[in-house]
């Protein structure tokens, strides 16, 4: 299914082979996307027989779950920077009997596919990383037919995630660094609703709109949370792998200190979150 195009790239820190196993492993812990992620492709329109773009698709789920609406008649590309994500997605793909989703190596910044070729569009928690993000929404607005819709999951701002933003700053303090400062791109970029739908419309989309969505993530105890945080935030790997074993442990310490202020009287642990989630047609 994988095919290469426009330039390789080694993916950043989602294309180690440890970050692409470990993000495959945090499956599971990512379940309170389902809801979310089936209101992206509702509002993408997504529907039996349609041709649909999935952009950084990382392992793909979200790839897999359009798939099934297209069905046996529709198609799904999916692309992403890092191959060794998109190979867990062909071996799912295969598994499943999905012969509709065909993978594609490439930065989305160059998206070189044919005009007016896609019913629909989408991207799940990536669209804030992508550097350059206009050449990006520019090729998706491009690649889709007049009326279709790209719809877009993007974290919210850093104090409505402080499970992500805190673990971060925990790192960086050890290292001696200080707070990061609001980055774009940056997994915050787009939390502020009015800056996600400037984006959108920079790139020609119309009639655009975001939605604030509050969710949580259940896990089943500490261990349980942990477990998904060292699995599913690669963004700590470049901080974890300047420091000593005595170091790393420390760190996570700290952070489970955070994980425990949402544990419950029953030894769960709830953490809320929050999400936007964009539409524009072109």
């Amino acid at each position: 299914m994988a095919q290469t195009g426009g330039e390789r790239s080694d993916g950043g820190v989602y294309g180690s082979a440890v970050a692409a196993a470990g993000w495959q492993r945090g499956a599971a812990g990512r379940a309170d996307l389902r809801p979310i992620t089936d209101r992206m492709l509702d509002l993408a329109g997504i529907r039996p027989g349609h041709r649909v773009l999935d952009v950084a698709a990382g392992t793909g789920e979200q790839t897999l779950m359009a798939a099934r609406r297209v069905g046996p008649d529709g198609f799904v590309l999916a692309t992403d920077i890092a191959d060794r994500m998109l190979a867990y997605l062909d071996e799912t793909a295969r598994n499943e009997g999905l012969t509709n989703v065909q993978t594609r190596l490439v930065d989305a910044r160059l998206l070189e596919l044919e005009r007016v070729s896609f019913d629909a569009a989408i991207c799940r928690l990536a669209l804030m990383l992508i550097p350059e993000r206009h050449k990006a929404l520019t090729a998706i607005h491009r690649a889709l037919k007049a009326g279709a819709r790209f719809a877009a999951i993007v974290l919210s701002t850093a104090e409505k995630e402080p499970h992500i933003s805190e673990s971060l700053a925990i790192a960086r303090r050890h290292l001696g660094l200080p707070p990061a400062p609001f980055e774009d791109p940056g997994m915050f970029a787009l939390g502020d609703p009015a800056v996600l739908r400037s984006a959108f419309e920079r790139s020609g989309f119309r009639d655009v709109a975001v939605e604030i969505v509050p969710s949580s993530q259940r896990f089943a105890s500490v261990a349980a949370a942990m477990e998904h945080r060292r699995n599913s935030l690669p963004e700590m790997r470049p901080f974890l792998e300047r420091m000593s074993e005595a170091e790393r442990d420390a760190v996570w310490k700290e952070i489970e200190t955070v994980i425990r202020r949402f544990e419950q009287s029953d030894g769960t642990v709830i953490v809320p979150t929050e999400r936007l989630v964009a539409v524009g047609t072109k």
